[in-house]
């Protein structure tokens, strides 16, 4: 396999889209992973057992929590109550698959989707340096070696679990509350799938930051879809692995244009900076 490189001469070239707002790359994901069959091995490796959990999990929480809960929004929602309550019990349902997705270790085939996506997309010096690469190998998946560095997609975070759990009365507010609730907590989860990215680049923790802190709206519209998505029953599994394609995706724009600015000639910068200024005497 002739291993891609990073070509700045069609960096400019958008990837499927001209559009590249930030909430679309977890749709951009799910087009890019089923346009990419190499990439199905991944899924069926592990994510079609927890499938089945998930539907578990998910049919026992509505045979069993759903109607109670529709009983006592109705008291509030009035009619909106079977809305409210079906949110409910998904995000309920999230709090459970969570635990089990740490559990099962998912997160290492999150790792090889988003560090795939990278390879495809031409950043394989972004990759290299984390993990042994097999450069004959056919695809993308297939050169993936063992990581010879700690690699985690998105790092366990007790607090952004319970602060899903304490945000989920935000659904008891009628209209308003369940958009409230997916803002909030997609603005805290958002950053966390691009925790591959900083690692891979070394990012300290201040520097991690500051790049969050420039992008924190972008992450949150991504962090809102993206949990939208997996709020979804039994295609949760699913979703949650082509998000992580969508985040790389959008790795990959940004290297793009981190690349372009690194490789623009010093006269040109010093062209487009304002003279300065001098005081004439005459």
């Amino acid at each position: 396999m002739t291993t891609p490189s990073f070509n700045p001469a069609v960096a400019l070239r958008p990837i499927k889209s001209v559009v590249s707002a930030s909430w679309l790359y977890p749709f951009k994901g799910i087009y890019y992973f089923l346009a990419h069959p190499s990439f199905y091995p991944l899924f069926g490796r592990r994510l079609i057992p927890l499938t089945v959990t998930s539907i578990v999990v998910l049919g026992l929480l509505f045979t069993f929590t759903y109607l109670p809960q529709v009983a006592f929004l109705a008291i509030f929602h009035g009619p909106t109550a079977w809305v409210n309550a079906a949110f409910l019990v998904l995000g309920e349902g999230q709090v459970v698959i969570a635990l089990l997705f740490e559990a099962l270790l998912v997160d290492e085939t999150l790792v090889n989707v988003f560090d795939a996506t990278l390879i495809d997309q031409g950043l394989v010096d972004l990759v290299s340096p984390s993990r042994i690469l097999f450069h004959d190998a056919p695809n993308s998946v297939k050169m993936l070696g063992k990581p010879t560095t700690s690699a985690v997609y998105s790092p366990f975070s007790f607090r952004q679990i319970a602060e899903f759990i304490l945000f989920l009365p935000l659904n008891l507010i009628p209209i308003v509350g369940t958009p409230a609730f997916l803002i909030i907590t997609g603005a805290r989860a958002g950053p966390f799938h691009h925790w591959r990215w900083f690692k891979l680049r070394g990012l300290t923790k201040k520097e991690r930051n500051k790049e969050i802190k420039q992008r924190s709206w972008k992450y949150t519209w991504f962090g809102t879809v993206s949990l939208l998505l997996q709020l979804v029953p039994v295609l949760s599994m699913f979703f949650l692995l082509t998000t992580a394609c969508g985040s790389a995706l959008w790795v990959v724009k940004l290297e793009q244009q981190k690349r372009l600015l690194q490789e623009l000639p010093v006269d040109v910068v010093d062209e487009e900076a304002p003279p300065a200024y001098t005081d004439n005497p005459i």
